[in-house]
């Protein structure tokens, strides 16, 4: 059975999302974890159109356009601020670095770990919260069953389509509760969700 009929079976609600949503082609990613770290802690609290070209310049200011380990941690402030980075994101894009030399952020021995094993494994590095590493296991990674419950675009889409009500930790308690139907697909239905668009 194909996962967006197995979600439609469980979930009459998610079912009319998934015909109402375009799909979606499946996207070639590269595998670079680690390149995908540093590309979300410069989009972190930006536009898409200003994270895109900060990353741009980020990654000109180093040979064949790439930020090795070894060359991202003596880069000057200087440097790296002119490619329009804050200090803050300086020193996280630094933390990655260094995690990267001392412990590595190899795919293949991530690759080896269970998601949670793997967001207790990156977490650790300052910069890197369980968000960034949920979108890290959905799009880079390709996990089939992740729920990214602090995304808010998720949470607002629950919201509307299922009419809750609740805030706090009840609605944490009733997303979970939802999403519990989806599984192994959660990854599946959350990409519909972001897709989706009410009233369209």
């Amino acid at each position: 059975m194909l996962p967006q009929n197995y979600l439609a079976e469980r979930d009459p609600i998610l079912s009319k999302i998934i015909e109402n949503t375009p799909t979606f082609k499946k996207t070639d990613w590269n595998q670079d974890v680690y390149l995908a770290l540093l590309e979300s802690i410069v989009s972190q609290q930006i536009s898409v159109k200003a994270a895109d070209s900060i990353f741009a310049r980020f990654r000109a200011l180093f040979p064949e356009q790439y930020p090795h380990a070894e060359l991202l941690v003596v880069a000057t402030d200087e440097q790296l601020r002119s490619a329009g980075l804050s200090f803050q994101k300086i020193n996280y894009l630094r933390n990655v670095a260094t995690f990267s030399l001392e412990k590595g952020i190899d795919y293949a021995h991530l690759e080896a770990l269970e998601d949670e094993e793997i967001i207790a494994y990156l977490t650790p590095i300052k910069g890197v919260g369980r968000w960034t590493v949920e979108m890290l296991l959905m799009f880079v990674m390709e996990r089939p069953d992740v729920f990214p419950i602090d995304d808010l675009v998720i949470r607002q889409k629950m919201i509307k389509a299922y009419e809750l009500t609740q805030t706090g930790r009840e609605l944490y308690k009733t997303l979970h509760k939802i999403a519990e139907p989806w599984r192994p697909h959660r990854t599946l239905a959350c990409r519909y969700l972001w897709r989706w668009q009410p009233g369209v």
